[in-house]
């Protein structure tokens, strides 16, 4: 069954990433996009897309539109972002951005942009290497006030080894760029097409994003860099007044070692905050330190654990401390970003081989989780989980992305539902066993 209704800021959200495309492919790609809300089967391939769409003989078409997409993802990431900015998600002092990189798991010697790549994930048997395909992704951190750091992701560049890049077609013409380069393009594109010059963005990445290339973008574009700083990090005291002529000294001369300013027992103090969703109670000491990486004074916070202790640093240094680690505590929200937009849109299962329309998959599994998000962003808990089939089920939890994905599919099918004929011969027989039918696609 082709569903034609959705709710109005899904079907104004699709016109506005589809305006991008040639007017010929629009109304195809709306199609698409229908199919992966429908597509219910546990391997979310293309084709099952195209199947739940309804897209039976222009098939081959629908394949080329996914590397259609993919051409056209910075520009229709644009449009995303513009949504999800004019969201009240959005609306907030500051505005967070985490960056991180996923593996995307492939099979197959033929799929283009896939290469051998170290696997975040070893899992028990610890298996260190992992073929597929690398993609450096970037997404809004925004808080809930029910659900906590919610992540909406909307940009994401594809890495491809510099091996694997003398393999891939000549048409494509595309260059080797490292994780590095590809998150600096994606902070210069933040600052160009989405952000007015006087708004305060932070950027958190994890410790391998704090690097010089990064940290000189966030400096020449005025973000703030809050990320996890190297305990053998060349860090020195801040310079002490110049007292003659010349330019003042921009870094200290005596070397700070981390280690002995952990380990020696005076300046820790303890605050309670607001971390992954919970008080807890932190130790910690907390300085300002020159470091030519940053190329200027940086904010460095120590934190005692139960086995050790880890150093983060922030390159505004008027943060404190209770930003610094309630920001790095949110980052966590991306790496649940990752797991949702791959266990409940089954991202790289599409099984396509060809370099864009692999870009374009990834970034549609990325955008369809962030609407969903959006949409629900306003619903009341109760009808984002409706246990009511599952009385033994009561206890009261935060909704999943998958509770938020099968609601606004439920509303879908309902709106169907509503639309047909009220009148004629056996109605009421025949919308009661639709309506068994939508109950049992909700459940599935």
């Amino acid at each position: 069954m082709e569903v034609s209704r959705f709710p109005s800021f899904l079907s104004s959200a699709f016109s506005a990433l589809v305006f991008f495309l040639d007017a010929r492919i629009q109304s195809l790609t709306v199609r698409i996009f229908r199919g992966m809300f429908l597509a219910q089967d546990q391997r979310r391939t293309a084709s099952r897309w195209f199947r739940a769409a309804g897209i039976r003989r222009k098939y081959k078409s629908a394949y080329r539109h996914l590397a259609a997409v993919g051409r056209e993802s910075l520009s229709m990431s644009t449009a995303v972002g513009r949504l999800v900015l004019k969201h009240p998600a959005a609306q907030s002092e500051k505005i967070v951005i985490a960056l991180d990189d996923t593996l995307t798991k492939r099979y197959g010697p033929k799929v283009e942009g896939a290469g051998i790549h170290h696997n975040p994930t070893p899992g028990p048997i610890g298996q260190l290497l992992e073929y597929g395909q690398n993609f450096v992704v970037a997404a809004l951190l925004a808080w809930h006030p029910l659900h906590g750091v919610i992540g909406l992701p909307w940009r994401a560049q594809l890495y491809v080894r510099q091996k694997e890049v003398a393999t891939l077609p000549r048409k494509y013409q595309w260059k080797f760029r490292t994780k590095l380069q590809l998150a600096v393009e994606i902070l210069q594109w933040l600052s160009k097409s989405l952000f007015s010059p006087g708004k305060a963005v932070w950027i958190v990445a994890d410790g391998g994003y704090a690097k010089k290339p990064i940290l000189r973008a966030c400096r020449q574009l005025n973000f703030t860099l809050i990320s996890r700083l190297r305990k053998d990090a060349a860090l020195y005291e801040l310079p002490s007044p110049s007292k003659g002529r010349g330019r003042p000294r921009k870094y200290g001369e005596k070397r700070i070692d981390l280690a002995k300013r952990a380990a020696h027992a005076r300046g820790w103090s303890s605050a309670s905050l607001q971390l992954y969703g919970r008080p807890e109670v932190k130790t910690y000491k907390s300085f300002l330190a020159t470091w030519k990486s940053a190329e200027g004074v940086i904010r460095v916070v120590l934190v005692k654990e139960k086995k050790g202790w880890i150093a983060f640093f922030s390159t505004n240094p008027e943060a404190t401390v209770a930003q610094i680690l309630e920001t790095v505590a949110s980052r966590n929200a991306i790496e649940q970003v990752f797991k949702d937009v791959k266990e409940v849109w089954r991202a790289g299962q599409q099984q396509l081989r060809n370099l864009h329309a692999n870009i374009g998959a990834f970034h549609m599994n990325l955008w369809m989780m962030t609407l969903t998000e959006l949409w629900a962003w306003d619903q009341p808990q109760r009808k984002l989980v409706d246990r009511a089939d599952r009385p033994w089920d009561n206890r009261p939890r935060r909704p999943s992305h998958n509770d938020r994905r099968k609601s606004l599919l439920k509303l879908i099918l309902q709106e169907e539902f509503r639309a047909l004929p009220q009148r004629g011969p056996g109605t009421r027989k025949y919308k009661k066993a639709v309506k068994r039918l939508f109950q049992m696609a909700c459940s599935a």
